[in-house]
């Protein structure tokens, strides 16, 4: 068998996220039986979707593909796919809302709850409103959003002892989240923009 059937596929569901993570032997399966399509990140930075048939022709017309990225069968010469979209799977977990840095931020809409600015998600952290070195839990109504200056305003103090108010009492929020996904090892580049997606949506520890 070619070991190379062996690698690790990206699956993303029918609305375009991560969900799991497959073998090339068994995203061949699904090309081939019609279940999903090959997801391919063109120069323009678009993504284009190829079926079976497409992904052949593809195949056989790109060049300069290393041989350990190509299968070989008696009339086939198929490139290795990195990221397949299921055709028939959109369902999401039916779950309370995650505790997720996403839903953080969007529950407190990319503002700094101290001073009330609103930032880039890169200019802000999640701050303990008890520290955790007092005590403090990692859950909805003791973590928000705060802007760097004031995260080192505040520092290891409660927001009283450092002469600061929150604009909101925080709680947790009533939406549903997003489907929240982790992968520990991103094993191919290509994967990058999905799983940069699934970061914002991987549940926070609460110890």
């Amino acid at each position: 068998m070619n070991a190379a059937l062996q690698n690790s596929v990206l699956v993303l569901n029918r609305l375009w996220q991560a969900v799991h993570v497959c073998t090339v032997e068994r995203a061949l399966t699904l090309l081939c039986s019609g279940h999903a399509q090959v997801v391919v990140a063109m120069n323009d930075g678009e993504y284009r979707t190829f079926s079976f048939r497409e992904w052949c022709d593809f195949s056989g017309a790109a060049a300069g593909a290393a041989e350990q990225e190509i299968v070989r069968t008696i009339s086939l010469r198929i490139r290795i796919p990195r990221i397949i979209l299921l055709l028939f799977f959109d369902r999401f977990p039916n779950k309370d809302v995650k505790f997720t840095r996403h839903n953080i931020f969007e529950r407190d809409r990319n503002t700094c709850q101290y001073c009330g600015k609103k930032f880039d998600r890169k200019d802000l952290n999640i701050d303990h409103i008890t520290p955790r070195m007092r005590g403090g839990l990692t859950n909805w109504t003791n973590v928000v959003c705060s802007c760097i200056a004031c995260n080192r305003r505040k520092g290891s103090r409660s927001p009283e002892e450092a002469g600061m108010r929150l604009i909101r009492k925080p709680k947790k929020p009533r939406w549903r989240p997003f489907v929240e996904l982790q992968f520990a090892v991103a094993t191919d580049h290509s994967w990058r923009h999905f799983l940069d997606l699934a970061y914002w949506n991987v549940e926070l520890g609460t110890e």
